[in-house]
């Protein structure tokens, strides 16, 4: 009953001809599909959350597969019957009426136990059939490569296509219908419903913040800034490891597996090594501090719980890239290709001064700060992941009295600002205070201890800018010796401390 290939005409291929290569496909498992749908519609949300029209092969397929689901799916019923009226009347199949074609794979369907199989088989064909074409035009392009088109340029475009396939089924973008966009915003607040928590994003694993925020959107830029000592990266390193042991794995429709619950990391360390950050997350999770643990000043109990640690972190999706010197391209390729071979969740970049822009040098930071930025936004489009990246603050905040950061005070302020989605800033007034201890025994270093017992062991995240939804500042607790960001305890139960611990 194939619509090709039991019609063709086969000619034996003259001695020495090299055989005829069709692309990848399956008609006979195209036509058992749709036949299946035809006689029951329920087969058609068996396939649905995977098989668009376009991984068919043959366009009268495509026709037919893209009219039943609009049937479908306005609640009416797709039968040979209703869906010719839809099809044009005047198509030839084989010598077939289209009512004709449409009754005889019904006729010969199987039952929709296997539709999902055979959605399966269409799905992977039309994949080939892609990889074929990229490959095709990687052939091409380098053979009639322009001058000024670096190799390197090459490998990255295959890169972004080669990920947008195995996420998506699609490189070449458009145009969706809105209905499309809306059934995506349904879902998403359908899943913030029955999430704990009732976030619509990724959950910070601190709770007041989270309140503020929602969670982590997908596809948002959040700028994380701070002047040095304020513990920016420990903040990261914190919602990181809260993402990461969060996670939990569901299976999906296509085979693919991706988070119900937290999620990948990948965290790039252009500051510090691999070792380093390590060391940082066995503190926050040990209470150990970090300079004990470096300089080997510690108990048999504690290096048991460090040993603990260790193991339950081996087994977390944390994956970390320590490479100096980055540009923003190789970046993203790598952030690609992590997504394509262990999945991403979440990307964290320590810091976006650390970056470098395009091969191109570039005397105008600004300019090349822009690039970066803009490039960051795009990649959190691309992988649809939260991308928190860290940032300096200028030195401007120390010249004032009131030391809370603005937006202003953003280096290179102009498009770290309008990129983001979200920036937040880390400020511990327990920080500056420590820095101006009057003379003991003076009525000014009583008040200073005063201020000290109030602002020890507190910090305040800032939400200078948040497109969805409210600024304000969300006050967190803050464990320097371990480098430890966690939800504050009400004050009716926080100790109270003396002057004499300072």
């Amino acid at each position: 009953m194939a619509l090709t290939d039991s019609n063709v005409l086969k000619l034996a291929p003259e001695p020495g001809t090299p055989a005829y290569r069709s692309a990848p496909h399956n008609i006979e498992a195209e036509q058992s599909l749709l036949g299946a749908i035809l006689v029951n519609n329920d087969a058609f949300y068996r396939v649905s959350d995977f098989l668009e029209p376009k991984h068919y092969f043959e366009p009268l397929h495509q026709t037919i597969y893209e009219t039943a689901a609009s049937l479908i799916r306005m609640g009416k019923i797709a039968t040979p019957v209703t869906l010719k009226t839809f099809l044009p009347a005047d198509t030839d199949v084989g010598g077939m009426t289209i009512g004709q074609y449409l009754a005889r794979l019904a006729a010969e369907a199987t039952t929709i136990i296997n539709a999902q199989d055979y959605g399966r088989t269409i799905y992977d064909l039309a994949l080939r059939r892609d990889l074929i074409g990229i490959g095709e035009d990687m052939v091409n392009v380098a053979y009639d490569a322009p001058v000024d088109f670096a190799p390197r340029a090459q490998i990255e475009d295959a890169e972004r296509r080669l990920y947008e396939l195995a996420e998506s089924g699609r490189y070449d973008g458009g145009f969706q219908k809105f209905s499309q966009a809306l059934a995506v915003a349904v879902d998403l607040a359908a899943k913030a419903f029955q999430r704990d928590g009732k976030l619509s994003g990724i959950s910070t694993g601190m709770r007041d913040l989270d309140t503020k925020m929602g969670g982590l959107q997908h596809s948002d830029l959040i700028i994380v800034a701070g002047r040095p000592g304020m513990g920016k990266t420990s903040l990261a390193t914190n919602i990181a490891y809260n993402v990461a042991q969060a996670y939990v794995p569901e299976l999906q429709a296509d085979g693919t597996m991706k988070a119900a619950n937290g999620g990948v990391i990948g965290f790039f360390s252009c500051e510090m090594s691999a070792d380093q950050l390590a060391t940082r997350i066995v503190a926050e999770r040990t209470g150990v501090p970090s300079s004990h643990i470096r300089r080997g000043g510690i108990s048999e109990a504690d290096f048991e719980k460090i040993r603990e640690v260790s193991i339950e972190l081996q087994s977390l999706p944390f994956y970390v890239d320590a490479t100096g010197g980055l540009s923003i391209a190789q970046l993203m390729a790598r952030a690609r290709r992590l997504k394509r071979q262990k999945g991403l969740d979440l990307l964290v970049i320590d810091y976006i001064q650390l970056l470098s822009g395009s091969g191109k040098r570039s005397d105008n930071r600004v300019q090349e700060i822009t690039e970066i930025t803009t490039s960051l936004k795009a990649l959190a489009k691309e992988l649809n992941v939260p991308v928190i990246a860290l940032s300096q603050l200028s030195r401007q905040v120390e010249s004032r009295d009131d030391k809370r950061p603005q937006l202003s005070d953003l280096r290179e302020s102009g498009s770290i600002e309008q990129d983001a989605d979200v920036v937040l800033f880390v400020y511990r007034e327990e920080y500056y205070l420590a820095m101006k201890e009057p003379r003991p025994g003076t009525p000014e270093h009583e008040k200073w201890q005063l201020d000290m017992s109030l602002a020890h062991g507190k910090a305040e995240v800032i939400i200078g800018k948040q497109r969805h939804g409210p600024t304000g500042t969300v006050d967190l607790a803050f464990e320097a010796s371990v480098t430890r960001f966690g939800d504050l305890a009400p004050d009716s139960q926080l100790p109270v401390r003396s002057g004499n611990d300072y």
